[in-house]
């Protein structure tokens, strides 16, 4: 255990919490202040935290957290740094659900061990990206990058939609609008009907001759990234290609379907779209914000106000202040207190609401 850590106060003014981002593209950890949230230091790794046969591995989890906790505190208090206690931790994992089994067991104990803590969030990592967004009011968070996936709540229960993943979802996704933009440059190819010469040459001119393309695109296991890499070719044609258009239109009418399903019914529900996907601009915007009009028309578009490294800040701020307003939930947020799990498996869950965190939901590449 380190030294001095144990709490002297157990007040919330006084105390700190950690949060902790971990997805495909490595580690964020944030140390803040208890009561009021506010970040005083951050670290980031480049090193995602590896997988095992149990899953997420706890133990190279650790080893990269501890040490790293150890030194914002260091750089926090240099004279005193475990003067004050940290009173929470809130972490937000992709892969929690299905593969979180190892953290869920460990972590509780190990925070416990070196730093006395005794509230724990363990969360998928769709629910710190609510929370770093709309923080724990009603509403709905649309992440979409190569993938997409909407989570809701009514602050009741939680609801999912989409995130199944480019094979059988993530429909109007980086990855769908890629497709569908290759599919209609295989028909200009062919000289089939509802083809686009102008994404044929944005194609040719990306991957080379597109008949070579299947060969060269089946046997990759990051299908996905490619298929995505080609999506803003097609928001670069929208403007003067009707069949490049109609893509962007029928991908923001499916955000807009997910949105739909997983938005509460109260009039003071909001919508925030996060995730490099809605960089694209108003080709997709456009059509999006028209399509959110006509299915959420109760609902109001906001801006998200922090990403999900700010999310788990909030969630391990309102575990420590006695605020957490965010239902549990036995496969999107676990809550761990004095060493043992709350009665999460109780918590009522939504019918869209079932292992979300799933990889390939586009919160791993975090754009």
């Amino acid at each position: 255990m380190e030294s001095g850590n144990e709490p002297s106060v157990s007040e919330p003014f006084e105390g700190l919490v950690v949060g902790v981002d971990s997805g495909g593209s490595g580690l964020r950890i944030a140390l803040a202040e208890a009561a009021s949230g506010a970040v005083l230091d951050t670290h980031a790794s480049r090193e995602p935290v590896r997988t095992g046969p149990g899953g997420i591995s706890a133990a190279h989890f650790l080893e990269q957290v501890l040490p790293a906790v150890r030194a914002l505190r260091e750089r926090a208090a240099p004279d005193s740094p475990g003067a004050r206690p940290v009173l929470a931790v809130a972490v937000g994992a992709a892969g929690m659900a299905t593969l979180g089994d190892e953290l869920r067991a460990e972590l509780p104990g190990a925070f416990a061990e070196a730093w006395g803590v005794r509230r724990l969030a363990l969360a998928a990592d769709a629910v710190t990206a609510y929370a770093g967004a709309l923080g724990q009011r009603p509403g709905a968070v649309v992440a979409g990058g190569t993938g997409m996936i909407a989570l809701g709540t009514d602050l009741v229960s939680w609801r999912r939609a989409d995130g199944w993943g480019h094979l059988l979802g993530d429909c109007g996704s980086g990855a769908w609008i890629g497709r569908a933009g290759l599919e209609a440059a295989m028909r200009a190819h062919d000289g089939r009907r509802g083809g686009s010469a102008a994404l044929l040459a944005r194609a040719e001119k990306l991957f080379g001759q597109v008949a070579g393309l299947p060969g060269a695109l089946y046997p990759r296991t990051d299908r996905p990234a490619v298929l995505a890499s080609f999506a803003p070719e097609v928001a670069d044609c929208a403007a003067g290609d009707p069949v490049a258009a109609d893509i962007l239109v029928r991908a923001a009418e499916h955000v807009a379907d997910a949105a739909e399903a997983v938005c509460p019914a109260d009039p003071g529900a909001v919508i925030a779209l996060t995730g490099g996907l809605f960089k694209m601009g108003d080709p997709l915007l456009v059509p999006l914000r028209a399509a959110l009009g006509e299915r959420v028309p109760h609902a109001r578009t906001v801006a998200p106000a922090g990403d999900p490294l700010a999310g788990a800040v909030i969630l391990a701020s309102a575990l420590a202040t006695g605020t957490l307003s965010l239902p549990e939930d036995p496969s999107l947020l676990r809550l761990f207190d004095d060493g043992s799990v709350e009665a999460a498996a109780s918590a009522q869950v939504g019918s869209g609401a079932v292992t979300p965190d799933r990889a390939g939901t586009g919160h791993e590449d975090r754009t």
